[in-house]
């Protein structure tokens, strides 16, 4: 065997993927559900702007479930009460985009130290604590996925309630403030709603990627469409798309799941800005042979 053949082995190995099927059993119904957070917290992450704050977020995500490892608690919990500590944080002190992101900068290398602290004091299962930085797939027991699905119910219930308001004070939070819209609120609302899918999300793809969950599929579907119900439905679905390829592609390999994952968001994202791209030309070509006198 080559050298070529065995880095092509450890990639893609479908030997005994029956049987491995059944290990990732509970990961595939978790991916199904951060999927459809992701998607539709990604939408509001796009309109908003908040990228650098999902990063920010998920470094003290990481703190949070590396903290709950060491102490022997559950890693869920932990990632959920970094998570909303972060997004709480730069939710209040961050309204405008200038301070928000002065504040996401100052929370990330502490939340990034504070990873590497914990990270060094535990001395468990390296998977265990690296898997929270790049992802794993089989580590989804059934306690987690309690809290799992039961925190993406929260979620989407949350961004049911506020998606109206939301969507108009995301478009034009000048004239939605002016109309009696609770700008702030909203705002620090849908932070706290971010820091749970942010949360979740570091359970699977890890944190140093979960911007391939919460971002990149809604990027993609704005690339294609302005619709505000294919919008959404695009983003879960290209979420769930890359999520559960990622799971199902790493079953069989002794590579993460992150890289996966992020590959097959990754590619999404090219073909819709290709295809929006030529797309926009042809539309703009038969504007203008319609414009032209005959």
């Amino acid at each position: 065997m080559t050298i070529a053949d065995g880095i092509w082995q450890q990639i893609f190995s479908f030997d005994h993927y029956g049987e491995l099927l059944t290990l990732v059993r509970n990961s595939l119904v978790a991916g199904a559900a951060l999927g459809l957070v992701g998607g539709l917290a990604g939408v509001f992450v796009i309109m908003r702007d908040l990228p650098f704050a999902v990063h920010g977020i998920s470094e003290l995500s990481f703190a949070g479930a590396l903290a709950a490892l060491l102490l022997g608690t559950n890693i869920v919990a932990g990632s959920i009460t970094g998570s909303l500590l972060a997004a709480g944080v730069i939710g209040i002190l961050g309204t405008r985009a200038r301070d928000r992101n002065s504040v996401i900068g100052i929370i990330m290398p502490f939340g990034l130290g504070l990873g590497v602290l914990f990270l060094a004091l535990y001395k468990g299962r390296a998977a265990n604590k690296f898997g929270l930085l790049t992802g794993q797939i089989v580590a989804v027991d059934t306690p987690q996925m309690a809290w799992l699905l039961s925190t993406s119910v929260v979620v989407v219930i949350a961004l049911a309630v506020i998606w109206r308001p939301l969507a108009f004070a995301s478009a034009d939070p000048d004239v939605a403030e002016a109309r009696g819209v609770p700008v702030r609120g909203l705002s620090i609302a849908f932070m706290l709603v971010l820091g749970l899918a942010v949360a979740l999300s570091v359970q699977v793809v890890g944190a140093l990627l979960v911007l391939s969950l919460v971002t990149t599929p809604a990027a993609a579907a704005a690339r294609v469409t302005a619709s505000p119900v294919l919008l959404p439905a695009l983003s879960v679905l290209f979420a769930i798309a890359s999520i559960e390829g990622g799971i199902l592609l790493a079953l069989g390999s002794s590579i993460p799941i992150s890289p996966y994952v992020t590959t097959i968001s990754f590619t999404i994202y090219v073909v819709c800005r290709l295809t929006g791209r030529y797309g926009t030309r042809g539309r703009g070509a038969r504007r203008r042979s319609v414009a032209q006198p005959a």
